[in-house]
């Protein structure tokens, strides 16, 4: 009874334009439409469509047959455009924290078909003075959302950043893998859950794939049996 009521009250309305919905949480029809989801056929290691259908092989985009990943396997939930791009950042900076909900569905729905039994999930970490100022780590609420709905371990502080680094935004390709080589390390008191064991690294958005790149190479000199990686969003060339 009070559940009806506060439907009459607060009924659920679009996480993008705020416009009548059927369910909490949801997109209405318009904005879904405009929201570039990653489906079909993608590369393999980064999630981004590819060209073509899906015969069940592994196929790779132009990026990542050119520059060796530290991971195996990649998927993301959407494509870095249109609403999604606005989503992404609403969630990033704008205090949006309630779109981890449907941001993590998404997520789990994409990457899915990767995941392995026994996985440890864990955010892309920000370091301690960047976490202070945007007061979440929006990595580490969506990875909670994944690692809960799959049924999987969840360590949101498995990584640490071991020192500030300038911010991505601008940097080209190369820039950005030197902005972060060594930048970041598993926990000290985390080794332990860490060895052996297969990991799904979460982050909001991948460019170069540097952060990734990073977090994925200290997870496996702590002997990480495998990474693999999900992210909300992929910076896509083209279309």
């Amino acid at each position: 009874m009070l559940q009806s009521v506060l439907r009459q009250i607060y009924p659920p309305r679009c996480v993008s334009c705020g416009d009548l919905v059927a369910q909490d949480f949801a997109l209405c029809l318009p904005c879904w439409g405009k929201t570039p989801f990653a489906t079909g056929l993608v590369c393999d290691a980064c999630g981004v469509p590819l060209p073509g259908d899906d015969h069940g092989q592994p196929e790779y985009c132009d990026e990542c047959l050119a520059r060796v990943r530290a991971w195996t396997r990649g998927r993301a939930a959407l494509i870095y455009a249109d609403k999604a791009r606005d989503l992404v950042l609403a969630f990033k900076h704008g205090d949006r924290t309630e779109l981890a909900r449907p941001a993590s569905g998404w997520v789990l729905r994409a990457v899915r078909p990767i995941l392995l039994p026994g996985m440890v999930v864990a955010p892309v970490p920000l370091h301690r003075w960047r976490l202070l100022r945007r007061r979440y780590n929006q990595a580490a609420l969506l990875s909670h959302g994944v690692a809960q709905g799959a049924g999987l371990d969840h360590c949101p502080d498995l990584l640490i950043r071991t020192r500030a680094t300038v911010v991505q935004d601008g940097l080209g390709g190369d820039a950005r893998f030197a902005n972060l080589e060594g930048a970041i390390a598993v926990h000290p008191r985390r080794g332990d859950l860490l060895a052996g064991r297969p990991v799904l690294l979460v982050d909001d958005v991948m460019t170069s794939g540097a952060t990734l790149e990073a977090a994925a190479r200290a997870c496996m000199a702590a002997d990480a049996s495998e990474v693999r990686v999900a992210v909300l969003a992929r910076v896509a060339k083209t279309m």
